[in-house]
């Protein structure tokens, strides 16, 4: 057997494997190997590993300290595809990133610094800074707090993610295709309508009536509807093709099924969430799911929802809702509950719409550390 060392982190509503890099091979053909044991990959069980048989509990992360001016840290995040031999690393995923702060501290990466430590972070899948501010105590990432996500038992110490100028991470422009909304001819169910953007990562989005859907759906509703999940599927793909990630749809499907995302919505909708409670449809925006590697997401993606809250303030999206014109923070109705995050904006004299940041609260914390056992 074969042992490497690793810490395994929530970060928001995810969890996965961080790793220093120099405790991974310098030869990085050999790391998706490592990582698909790691995972317990491809058994879509997963019970040979630390997978958790979903996208959001089949992250990895790669940290190390970076020479760039004005950077902390760098990093690297690895998307699992569960039940495939496959590593994806098209994209970043934001509630992760929540994590590598803490741990950057925690590692004594960066020192800590009392009550906030602000860490900048440049990431490796999409190019782009963020900084994440972290409060600390008695020298440490500081463990208890009074802030509360949605999707996660009890409280703890408040982390705050800002993507900076997050536009065109993948695809170097905010509106990939140059339009605001797009109608994609979809085989089989004639043209729809869509949004497609890229903050943070690429995202599609079209209105859950569109689909044959009410947009109050859980997970588990939406993922046993066969014929939803194809549309869901051959509208990313077309818009994929669109972005220049895939040649095909069924290219798309199996080279980048995690690039773009895609959620559909509705105006705001009072629904009950995956532990039964209700949620108010005054206490939100927007109702969304959003769908991550073929499976719909328990609460939304924090890349997702950076693109979601700019599309609110987008005049022309498919999502423009002029209320929100009118204040700061977009409050996202989601499987789990309602995620708040606050984009901030300026119309440029061109015409053109430069995203200055969009921020979110996150909560983190570590699980367990050690080493990692694979067999080769």
């Amino acid at each position: 057997m074969r042992k490497i060392k690793m810490v395994f982190m929530r970060g928001g509503t995810s969890k996965g494997c961080i790793f220093h890099r120099e405790d991974l091979p310098a030869d990085r053909n050999e790391w998706d190997r490592i990582f698909l044991q790691v995972m317990g990959n491809p058994d879509p069980k997963q019970i040979d590993g630390m997978g958790g048989t979903v996208s959001s509990n089949n992250k990895v992360v790669i940290v190390w300290k970076s020479d760039k001016p004005d950077v902390d840290i760098e990093y690297l995040v690895g998307q699992v595809i569960v039940g495939k031999n496959q590593v994806d690393y098209k994209s970043n995923c934001g509630n992760m990133t929540s994590a590598v702060g803490p741990f950057a501290i925690e590692e004594k990466m960066v020192k800590a610094v009392e009550p906030i430590t602000t860490i900048h972070l440049f990431n490796c899948n999409t190019d782009k800074y963020i900084d994440v501010t972290v409060p600390c105590e008695n020298g440490a990432f500081a463990l208890e707090g009074d802030c509360a996500i949605a999707g996660i038992d009890g409280t703890a110490a408040e982390i705050k993610v800002a993507f900076l100028n997050p536009a065109g991470a993948k695809t170097g422009t905010l509106l990939p295709t140059g339009n605001r909304l797009d109608v994609l001819d979809i085989e089989g169910h004639g043209k729809i309508e869509v949004t497609i953007l890229d903050v943070s990562n690429p995202l599609v989005i079209v209105r859950a009536g569109d689909i044959g859907l009410n947009g109050r759906e859980l997970p588990d509703e939406v993922n046993q509807n066969q014929a939803v999940c194809d549309v869901l599927e051959k509208i990313r793909g077309t818009a994929a093709v669109l972005m220049g990630f895939a040649k095909n749809c069924a290219d798309a499907a199996e080279n980048s099924p995690a690039v773009p995302k895609i959620g559909f919505f509705t105006m705001p909708q009072t629904f009950k969430d995956l532990t039964g409670k209700t949620i108010s449809k005054e206490n939100m925006d927007v109702c969304v799911r959003v769908i991550s590697v073929f499976k719909c997401h328990k609460a939304v993606p924090l890349t997702s929802a950076s693109g979601i809250s700019v599309a609110c303030h987008l005049e022309g999206s498919i999502l423009y809702n002029p209320f929100t014109d009118k204040k700061e923070a977009v409050r996202i109705g989601h499987p789990s509950g309602v995620m708040t995050m606050i984009p901030v904006m300026s119309v440029q004299p061109d015409g053109s719409v430069e995203i200055h940041s969009v921020a979110v609260q996150r909560t983190a914390r570590r699980i367990m550390d050690g080493n990692v056992y694979i067999r080769k």
